[in-house]
């Protein structure tokens, strides 16, 4: 066993293990480089984090290596860590739980990356104290591009689905995924008329998505089947499911390179469909400059 550095978070001891061990080869991105990046950028990713069960998937010897989801707390996991019990999505038996962790401080988000956790989703809504589900906060929607689409495409959609639910009364704030194409998340706090539970947020989200397939077929699709979608952009309303989880924004991705889920400003997306500069997914380096410089995009 490697050697550990032990190490005191906001007053919890964490022995952290590996910390030269390359978990991106292609930039060789160190596991010392993930726990500085997410301690860099907490104050972002923990308002998102906080009070949503946490399904994480781990790549234990690196991105180039085999990667699995967890939902359920690991053995040895701190006494500290907070946590909850919920119902195994699905299940008919109501005895199934799963115990979720809930990072809710800076010393929780560090003992997940420690364990190789770079990828950390959540669902659209949060817990009580007492551990009762709440309704959802905010509806996502998945840009998902089918090639030859790209970003480019997604962002001419997203600037149309800002358009339409702004004339609902939605703000609308855009997150470009680490992967192939970006969310677009509509706050529900605050908005009049929204205190929905999680069926009628995915209802609305699908409503969206058929009502800009039918204005736009030759870009948008709103259904999952493989033959529709070469050159088109997925609206996946599906993860408004309450069974369902999205990429956190801020979180890792376990791609070739180390790139991240970044919060955008709307001038960066409006500027790729203008013609102006291509949009390119954000590494971790690129997403802790900006944090320093600019702080939370999705403040508030």
């Amino acid at each position: 066993m490697a050697e550990a550095v032990t190490v005191e978070v906001e007053g919890r001891r964490l022995a952290l293990r590996n910390l030269d061990k390359v978990l991106y080869p292609a930039t060789g991105t160190t596991k010392g480089e993930v726990l500085a990046y997410y301690t860099a950028v907490a104050p972002a990713i923990l308002p998102q984090l906080r009070d949503r069960p946490v399904t994480r998937k781990r790549w234990p010897d690196g991105v180039s290596g085999p990667s699995f989801f967890e939902k359920n707390l690991p053995n040895g996991t701190p006494e500290w860590v907070h946590r909850v019990r919920l119902p195994v999505p699905g299940t008919t038996r109501a005895r199934e739980t799963i115990d979720y962790p809930l990072a809710q401080d800076l010393a929780t988000l560090v003992w997940l990356a420690n364990l190789a956790a770079l990828e950390l989703h959540t669902p659209q809504w949060r817990v009580t104290e007492a551990g009762e589900v709440c309704r959802p906060d905010r509806i996502v929607i998945d840009l998902d591009p089918g090639p030859p689409a790209g970003l480019a495409e997604c962002c001419r959609v997203a600037v149309l689905v800002r358009d339409t639910v702004a004339a609902q009364g939605f703000s609308c704030l855009p997150v470009t995924s680490g992967g192939k194409g970006m969310q677009l998340y509509l706050p529900l706090a605050g908005t009049p008329g929204t205190d929905w539970d999680g069926d009628q947020a995915a209802g609305f989200a699908k409503t969206l998505a058929e009502q800009l397939e039918r204005e736009l077929p030759e870009l948008v699709v709103s259904r999952m089947t493989k033959t529709l979608r070469p050159g088109k952009v997925l609206l996946d309303w599906s993860q408004n499911n309450p069974a369902k989880t999205t990429i956190t924004p801020y979180s890792l991705r376990g791609r070739e390179r180390p790139t991240v889920a970044a919060p955008r400003h709307w001038r960066e997306i409006e500027g790729a469909v203008a013609g102006g500069a291509a949009l390119r997914q954000l590494d971790h380096q690129q997403l802790s400059e900006r944090f320093a410089a600019e702080g939370d995009l999705l403040a508030g």
